[in-house]
């Protein structure tokens, strides 16, 4: 798919983060190639063209770097999520590398960082990972393993194989890793087969795993009648339904020896505790 690229200058950048255990949030873009059809994010993306053209328009925020700096300066240290309303290491950045440039600035400044993507171009990065360990995690989101599936709802993403392999990369190198599950979708990739694979992958990397589910907005309405179309109930979710898929996930970590937790909890308990990005 041909990308659309906008350079824009943006009024501010670091962001004050709503959501759990993230302090701020630093979005260079807006708008994201991948062109994930559960994607809550455009509901958030104020570029019109960029929501009705999910995944063929992105913003690149040129100014970005240089409001961090002064933004930075100003704000009480914590923790700034990298990025929270699109990808951080979609195909854009191997040219404008505004994460990276970002992330520097903002672990010389005290900050810690989490990071979430479905890339593994995060890999480029991985020499700055390692020299601040202690103020960085990342985290690869992983829906489905099967290839099919993954190509109708994450169309322009990179294929799952290859973030499970960016992953343990990270890990091998002493990074804080941890692996996202979800959206999960009712008769779309809720199986034991595909949920117990995942979770062996967060198992094979000493990753934490994070898992939720899928949650229907007004702006989901038109990209999902095409899973729906397939998947008739995949935007059903019922609290049985998620109940049951909650005790397949407590059974299998058990099993596995794998630590978890549903995203969103109820109490405020660990700057991860966030993971929802969706990208």
């Amino acid at each position: 798919m041909n990308i659309e690229y906008k350079r824009i200058k943006a009024v501010s950048i670091l962001a004050k983060s709503n959501l759990y255990d993230l302090d701020y949030a630093y979005n260079p873009y807006a708008g994201c190639s991948h062109g994930c059809l559960y994607c809550y994010a455009r509901c958030y993306t104020r570029f019109r063209d960029a929501v009705e053209r999910w995944g063929s328009i992105v913003y690149v925020k040129e100014n970005a770097l240089e409001l961090l700096a002064r933004e930075a300066e100003r704000v009480k240290r914590g923790v700034v999520g990298v990025s929270t309303i699109t990808d951080p290491y979609q195909p854009i950045e191997e040219v404008e590398k505004l994460a990276r440039r970002g992330l520097e600035l903002l672990l010389r400044s005290g900050f810690r960082v989490s990071i979430q993507t479905k890339s593994p171009l995060v890999l480029r990065d991985l020499d700055l990972f390692t020299k601040w360990r202690h103020s960085v995690d990342v985290g690869l989101t992983i829906t489905t393993v099967e290839t099919g599936l993954a190509k109708l709802i994450e169309p322009n993403a990179p294929e799952p194989a290859a973030r499970a392999k960016a992953l343990e990369k990270l890990s091998d190198n002493g990074v804080e890793t941890w692996l996202f599950l979800g959206p999960l979708m009712r008769g779309v990739n809720d199986d034991e087969d595909n949920i117990k694979t995942i979770i062996e992958v967060a198992q094979a990397t000493g990753s934490k795993l994070y898992f939720d589910y899928f949650r229907m907005k007004h702006c989901l309405e038109n990209p999902m009648k095409q899973v729906t179309k397939i998947y008739p109930h995949a935007t059903d979710a019922s609290s049985r339904w998620r109940a049951n898929v909650r005790r397949l996930i407590e059974k299998l970590c058990e099993n596995l020896g794998v630590e978890f937790q549903q995203s969103f909890p109820h109490k405020r308990e660990s700057h991860l505790d966030l993971k929802q990005f969706l990208n």
